[in-house]
């Protein structure tokens, strides 16, 4: 029995090499029409299947909408009763069948027909024949294979599952297609991470693709001074905005104040260890660091955390440009801000 786990996932990665080569061989053609197919799609892609194929259909769709193609799970006995019209034209349908037999998703071929949509099929055809080359080939083509616009082949050599019944390796291979096919498209597409943050706002994941817009501080709340300001009320400004740290601009607030330098809790204490009580007679202009360390608005959250991290430094000033010698003040965003959206 101590065997038993390890021979399953054996058996399932036996049968992903074996789709790998087909990919990368005889089935390299269907894959491209079908990824041709589903890049020429005008609507949704309708994802159907029942049973444990259904399962893996509802994955499909999820991962194909979260990568930039529309995508829905259509249940096939749901479909006979009334969710046909959820299929319309400019749609494609990715039909999952083990047996390629499935007698409630060969009742929707009618439909499938008359509103021409084209179909995409997924099969394994039962259990496959293993050649002497140890390549795989299903034993005949199934009436959904046979009706499809392009057929995609997921033969196994067997189960994993003991009694060589449950559906594990066919369904594993499916997940697998599913999941290449996504990707395929997505790369097709142009798909971009500003992208992949749009749809995917909540979570550890949306935190982390969270733009810094969204999280810096702004407005009254930006600890800023001039360069003629005395260290005092600079000190104060520090103190009273609580971010450890102060900018210091020149210009009016209302269009647009030009970002010269800031004032960090490390750079005061570095001015009181050299130069003592005489610090407080110095102006802004006189102790700033000149060039500060900023970040743009459309930034990823974890870019501020990874820079921040790197320069080991607690806050970046986000500016309208992060390069010049013309950034335009916008806010800041703090270290404790990243933390507490709990992505860290």
């Amino acid at each position: 029995m101590k065997h038993v786990g390890e021979n399953v996932v054996r058996i399932e990665a036996e049968a992903l090499r074996a789709l790998a080569d087909r990919l990368a061989g005889p089935m390299a053609a269907d894959f491209n029409r079908a990824l041709e197919l589903l890049f020429g799609c005008r609507g949704r892609v309708v994802v159907t299947g029942i049973g444990k194929s259904g399962l893996i259909a509802r994955k499909i769709a999820a991962t194909l909408s979260s990568t930039g193609s529309p995508a829905l799970y259509l249940h096939p006995v749901e479909a006979l009763h009334g969710d046909l019209g959820m299929i319309v034209r400019g749609d494609v349908v990715l039909a999952l069948s083990a047996s390629g037999e499935t007698e409630e998703i060969l009742q929707l071929m009618a439909t499938i027909k008359r509103l021409q949509v084209p179909l995409i099929a997924m099969t394994c055809e039962g259990i496959a024949e293993v050649r002497a080359d140890k390549s795989v080939r299903a034993t005949r083509a199934s009436t959904l294979a046979s009706a499809a616009d392009v057929a995609l082949d997921c033969s196994i050599s067997k189960e994993a599952c003991s009694l060589g019944l449950a559906p594990t390796a066919s369904t594993t291979t499916m997940l697998a297609l599913g999941d290449a096919l996504a990707v395929a498209l997505s790369e097709k597409r142009g798909f971009k991470a500003e992208d992949f943050a749009n749809l995917h706002p909540g979570g550890k994941l949306g935190k982390r693709l969270a733009r810094v817009e969204s999280l810096m501080h702004s407005g009254d709340a930006v600890p800023r001074v001039t360069p003629q300001t005395k260290m005092p009320d600079v000190i104060y400004e520090m103190s009273r905005k609580k971010l450890g740290m102060t900018t210091v601009v020149e210009g009016d607030r209302l269009l647009g104040e030009r970002l010269l330098g800031v004032i960090s809790d490390g750079d005061l204490r570095r001015l009181l260890e050299q130069r003592g009580k005489d610090t407080l007679d110095l102006t802004a202009g006189e102790c700033m660091t000149r060039t500060p360390k900023t970040i743009g608005t459309q930034e990823f959250a974890a870019t501020a955390l990874a820079r921040m991290e790197e320069m080991k430094i607690t806050s970046l000033v986000v500016v309208d440009s992060v390069a010049g010698n013309d950034q335009r003040l916008l806010g800041i965003v703090h270290l404790h801000d990243l933390w507490g959206t709990e992505m860290v």
